[in-house]
């Protein structure tokens, strides 16, 4: 009888999709794969590729480092790459090609958000450990669970918060101010993270624009010239690549920074890019801890090892992407490592590898990471000022502001944008500590 129930789960579960109870799916032993398959979606092309390439070379890289130290659990890494250029439906039909098709063990999805939310919800449906190695949007785990999702750095609401807090201790007597954010779901939802949290702990702020051009814009006069008109006593702005970088190269020719303060929670990746024409004294973040001038890492060798090991292989200083990509990749050693031992050597399974991404803390060279029990990543922040040094031939932070992951985050079961109405003017004052 016993067996005949077995069978017939077994046969319901092929009919729905090989959908398995997770006790079920435990006891399956599961041989060590002659490579560990992983497939990573990223920008390879269009002007997001800014960021889509450094991260891709950084998986090269450090996958590199990893096979010539033994792999992962003794398995060779070999990564498979995905363009997110072409769009949404391109990459869903790569995601479930990769699953599928090529039998990846892990993915890695994505830069956008709104391409995370697509992706999302297929490592529910194909049971399939995904890692978010970027993309910022909180909707990812706050409008349901994903038990096979995972985002190994931090996301929207702690990255949006903290330059806020830091513009309020900055210029606490700003009045107005405009936003020109991407028109997709990071800059529409970025903005209702900023405004909500804006108006509870800075009540009667003007916003005097609202204004989202289309993604992949290349031209933004008719924005410039509106906010030369308006004068806003600042300018929001989340955008970011190849995008932020030309905003701020028209806006800078047509001197609008120098009449209103620009915030860019996502600035750092285009400053290489700007050089000495990025203006000093504009709010720069990099959604994270790992800015390159970072006065005190926890891991000062690994840090200088790491910058100089990117900067040395490809000419270039690291940008965040090339860091949370990295941040994803040791999480994967780690949760690998955890599997790996609670089987006594045995090689994981799906379930067994998500059940080890739960919880889990790693290191990096700035902080460790710990990544909730709804999978959401706890990554601290830090904020500066643009400024120049004889060190960097573009701008990096100065008077920073580290602020702690767990205090700027929307806790486990709320909304951000619930969580935020509850917050109190003063909070920038109880929040956050110089650098």
């Amino acid at each position: 009888m016993t067996a005949e129930i077995t069978r017939r789960h077994a046969l319901l579960a092929a009919g729905f999709g090989g959908v398995l109870l997770p006790h079920t799916l435990s006891a399956q032993p599961v041989a060590k794969p002659a490579e560990l398959k992983v497939g990573i979606t990223t920008f390879l092309s269009g002007p997001a590729s800014v960021f889509g390439v450094p991260g891709r070379r950084a998986a090269e890289w450090l996958f590199d480092e990893i096979n010539r130290a033994g792999g992962i659990g003794g398995v060779p890494v070999r990564p498979f790459f995905v363009d997110e250029g072409p769009g949404t439906e391109h990459l869903v039909g790569e995601f479930r090609r990769l699953v599928q098709s090529e039998g990846v063990h892990v993915m890695f999805a994505s830069i956008s958000s709104g391409s995370c939310l697509a992706c999302t919800p297929l490592s529910d449906e194909l049971r399939k450990t995904t890692i978010l190695w970027d993309c910022g949007t909180q909707r990812s785990f706050e409008e349901g669970p994903h038990p096979f999702a995972f985002r190994t750095q931090g996301y929207g609401t702690p990255e949006v918060l903290a330059p806020l807090l830091y513009l309020l201790k900055h210029k606490p007597d700003f009045r107005s101010i405009a936003v020109l954010n991407q028109d997709y779901a990071w800059g529409r939802d970025s903005w209702e993270l900023w405004k909500t949290a804006m108006d509870a702990l800075k009540p009667g702020v003007r916003v005097v624009a609202e204004m989202f051009p289309r993604f992949n814009s290349t031209d933004f006069s008719t924005e410039i010239t509106r906010l030369l008109a308006l004068r806003p006593d600042v300018v929001l702005t989340t955008s970011w690549g190849g995008e932020l970088t030309t905003l701020i190269r028209q806006a800078t020719e047509r001197r609008l920074l120098e009449r209103s303060l620009f915030v860019m929670p996502v600035g750092e990746p285009s400053m290489p890019a700007l050089a000495r024409t990025m203006p000093a004294g504009h709010i720069i973040g990099a959604r994270g801890d790992h800015w390159i001038n970072h006065p005190a890492p926890r891991d000062r060798a690994a840090f200088d090892r790491f910058i100089e090991g990117y900067r040395t292989r490809f000419s270039e200083y690291p940008i965040y992407p090339v860091h949370h990509m990295a941040q994803a990749i040791w999480a994967l050693q780690a949760a690998y490592a955890k599997a790996i031992e609670a089987k006594s050597g045995g090689w994981p399974n799906d379930q067994e590898l998500a059940n080890a991404f739960r919880g889990l803390t790693f290191p990096t060279p700035t902080a460790s990471i710990t990544l909730r029990e709804d999978g959401q990543g706890l990554e601290e922040q830090i904020v500066g000022l643009s400024s120049f040094t004889e060190r960097f031939p573009y701008a990096v932070p100065e008077k920073m502001i580290r602020y702690p992951a767990a205090e700027i985050s929307a806790p486990v079961g709320q909304k951000s944008t619930d969580w935020l109405k509850t917050l109190r003017p003063g909070m920038e004052t109880r929040v956050g500590a110089a650098l």
